[in-house]
């Protein structure tokens, strides 16, 4: 009997299967099989856990569903747009147009655990731009009608105030997909920035401390981000909510300082002409009692005794203040008249950057962003973007390093993508970016629709475009230097499989299943792409959007060899393979062939798979 061939993932998998896999691992004994006795990982568990008292989860009416959602996998692909690319084949940064869920589950194989930045700006909840609406039976069907790509296709909905399900529809839209960004996050210093408003700051705070852990979370950055004053209930709001949480917060702890913002000239000065530039004078004092930094000080002027105040300490021993002292790093005040103060020089500030704090009063506003938009686009086209100088902050504090991917799901209108190009542009680094953008409809009335634009994801495409082109034109005009920027971008679609998909029918309609079952003569739906196909085994097979697809040196058939990083598989989507093609190929136990199930004989398989990794479609 032929040994049966292994086949190409036909879905994304469920990230549920990879936990219960890695659970195995760890504790073989709770399983019975491919079953897990629960009982028995509970008692193993509850010890160490303290599962003891209430349990004080947060629920809402729709959060299993969410949770079902998030784990299932997606029929869908991701099949290439390069016309509407910019250098598609050298650029390493991606853009996604699709439902932000289904796109997720895609790239969970190719870039679980990769990504060290997540930032989005989701829907505020307000009613009005509400604009996902899950169907957990079908999503992709779903999301194709909803962006108008089928017969029948429908604009989106919204979620007015006066559904019953108001809080609990928005709290299940993002849950899931929440769920599905924690897996794509780096395990040891992923993070992610969330921006939100009043309406569900507190809601997100419950189910961000449930995904990530309530131990994880690092800050609120309360943003000053408008100026204008509404007087619509007492008080004008005039801040935005970014919730920070880590994947892992104790790297973030051991790491402090290596995660500082850019330091500013702002306060630094040189009243006393000290050679070594300007300075400025931080406190001497700090929080908590330390014993061996109780000392008295004595202000060589005035004479006056300092001590630290009740619960505080100096910020250093007494040694290392005779050392500072000596040096002429301790100062009294502009007077000289004052307790002690340690001058901190600009070049050292500069090299070591600052603190942040978690408000953040000195950032454009979204006044400013809706202008500057409007400059680089020529209309009003997206109502109330984040400024890009925010987004930059946010990458300065939690991708500062080189290669770092940065990934936006709620993409707007590319404010994202705009901000690690200029923060690259400044620091000189090469961070990647991967932006998901849903083609929401654009309203028929709106600047945006009437400048040409039919979709949100249409914006966020010409947006990057234009940044790409003003940044390499300041860049010539100032004469930078080093390293050439990637200013391009690929884009990539969500699609129906290009693979047969056996649909399930309840066996009532008996042509419908002979239809089906005639279908599947064939592994390939009609008038297929090759490129297509070659990114859908791609995606579903764990490699990178950014793989290298060369043609083989083969005469006898068409093969490609796809690589990415350290990882190859060639691939040849021929009805038959010559059995030169086959020689010709360096082929050995550590790479993969992916071809037709039926371009090989049975006895061809079990030879093939002797000398390499054969998977067929």
């Amino acid at each position: 009997m032929a040994k049966k061939t292994p086949k190409t993932n036909k879905d994304s998998g469920s990230p549920t299967d990879d936990s219960i896999s890695e659970l195995k691992k760890i504790f073989p004994n709770v399983f019975r099989g491919d079953k897990i006795d629960f009982e028995k990982l509970k008692k193993q568990l509850e010890a160490s856990a303290g599962l003891h008292g209430e349990d004080t989860g947060f629920s809402w009416a729709g959060k299993a569903d969410s949770w079902k959602n998030a784990n299932a996998p997606t029929r869908g692909t991701l099949i290439p747009k390069k016309g509407e690319s910019i250098n598609f084949d050298g650029t390493e940064n991606i853009f996604v147009e699709a439902d932000n869920l289904e796109a997720m589950k895609l790239l969970r194989r190719s870039y679980g655990g990769k990504i060290k930045m997540i930032y989005i700006d989701p829907p505020y909840n307000t009613g009005n731009d509400f604009v996902y609406n899950d169907y957990f039976e079908n999503p992709l069907q779903n999301y194709l009608e909803q962006t108008g790509q089928t017969k029948g296709g429908v604009r989106l909905t919204t979620n007015p105030e006066t559904s019953g399900r108001f809080h609990s529809d928005w709290l299940t839209m993002m849950f899931s997909r929440l769920t599905s960004a924690w897996k794509l996050l780096k395990e040891e210093n992923g993070i992610i920035f969330v921006s939100i408003g009043d309406g569900e700051i507190h809601n997100l705070r419950i189910m961000m401390d449930e995904i990530f852990g309530e131990d994880n979370f690092l800050a609120d950055i309360i943003w000053n981000s408008t100026k204008t004053v509404t007087n619509t209930a007492l008080i004008s709001d005039s801040t935005t909510h970014n919730l920070v949480y880590a994947k892992n917060k104790e790297y973030f702890i051991e790491n402090r300082s290596a995660f500082r913002l850019p330091e500013t000239e702002e306060g630094f000065s040189n009243p006393d002409n000290d050679p070594r530039g300007p300075w400025k004078a931080d406190p001497f004092q700090v929080g908590g009692l330390r014993p061996n930094q109780l000392y008295e000080i004595k202000n060589p002027k005035t004479g006056k005794i300092y001590k630290p105040n009740p619960n505080c300490s100096w910020k250093n021993e007494f040694k290392v203040f005779q050392q500072l002292s000596k040096d002429g790093r301790i100062v009294f005040g502009t007077s000289g008249e004052a307790g002690p103060q340690r001058k901190r020089f600009l070049s050292e500030a500069l090299e070591r950057g600052r603190v942040a704090k978690t408000l953040w009063t000195d950032v454009p506003t979204t006044a400013d962003a809706t202008r500057d938009l409007k400059k680089l686009m020529g209309d009003n086209v997206f109502n109330n973007p984040k400024p890009v100088d925010l987004i930059q902050r946010f990458i300065q504090l939690g991708a500062p390093d080189e290669n770092d991917v940065v990934c936006d799901y709620f993409a707007g209108s590319g404010t994202t993508g705009h901000a690690v190009w200029e923060q690259n542009r400044q620091d000189k680094k090469n961070r990647k970016f991967i932006l998901i953008q849903l083609p929401e409809l654009c309203d028929k009335e709106s600047q945006a629709y009437k400048a040409g634009y039919e979709t949100i994801a249409d914006i966020c495409k010409e947006r990057i475009r234009r940044a790409a082109k003003k940044i390499k034109e300041e860049s010539r005009q100032q004469k930078l230097t080093g390293t050439k920027q990637d200013l391009g971008f690929k884009v990539f679609r969500l699609a129906k499989s290009n693979y047969r998909i056996w649909e399930d029918y309840d066996g009532k309609d008996a042509d419908e299943l002979k239809k089906q079952a005639e279908l599947f003569s064939k592994p390939l739906v009609d008038g297929y792409d090759d490129t297509d196909v070659i990114y859908e085994v791609i995606v579903k097979e764990g490699y990178g959007l950014n793989s290298r697809i060369e043609k083989a040196d083969v005469s006898t058939n068409m093969v490609y060899r796809v690589t990415d990083d350290n990882s190859s598989f060639f691939i040849t989507l021929d009805a038959k393979i010559d059995a030169k093609t086959l020689d010709r190929l360096d082929l050995s136990k550590d790479t993969t062939l992916v071809c037709i199930d039926d371009s090989l004989d049975d006895s061809q398989k079990n030879n093939i798979s002797m000398r390499c990794n054969l998977k067929t479609i």
